[in-house]
């Protein structure tokens, strides 16, 4: 496993420092307008299924529909996700895994019958939770 890496400024530091594996702001946002449209959900729940555990961010159960809200450097937004000058010999094959990862996870939700749906933190919270309204909810608006 790659050691991580030194910080290449005390900015840079401070900003990997304050990152959250839950409750970013772009989930609350959409966690917030999704209870104002009435919907109910769970969040950061962890699904054992037969290809392996996931945790979506947004968890509706009784219509199995996992939500993913991902950050577009993390996840590599074709749109946003930029490669770090700094570094790349460790953010290449990072960043990639994650990538990786997301697929793999949407595979083993898939093949157990759940829909999935990921946005990036870019998406209007307004679009995003209009289709999620849809898939959970359909025919009612």
């Amino acid at each position: 496993m790659a050691q991580r890496p030194i910080a290449s400024s005390h900015c840079a530091r401070q900003t990997m420092r304050a990152n959250r594996r839950v409750d970013t702001s772009p989930e609350r946002a959409l966690r917030s307008e999704l209870h104002s449209l009435g919907l109910r959900f769970r969040k950061d729940l962890r699904l054992k299924l037969d290809g392996g555990a996931v945790r979506p961010d947004i968890v509706f159960t009784r219509a199995k529909v996992a939500v993913f809200v991902d950050g577009c450097f993390w996840h590599q937004c074709p749109e946003h996700g930029q490669m770090p000058k700094a570094n790349r010999e460790y953010w290449a094959p990072k960043l990639a895994r994650n990538v990786e990862r997301d697929q793999a996870n949407d595979a083993t939700l898939r093949g157990s019958g759940w829909a999935v749906l990921r946005f990036f933190e870019h998406v209007p919270v307004a679009d995003a939770a209009s289709a999620i309204r849809d898939v959970v909810r359909p025919g009612i608006h």
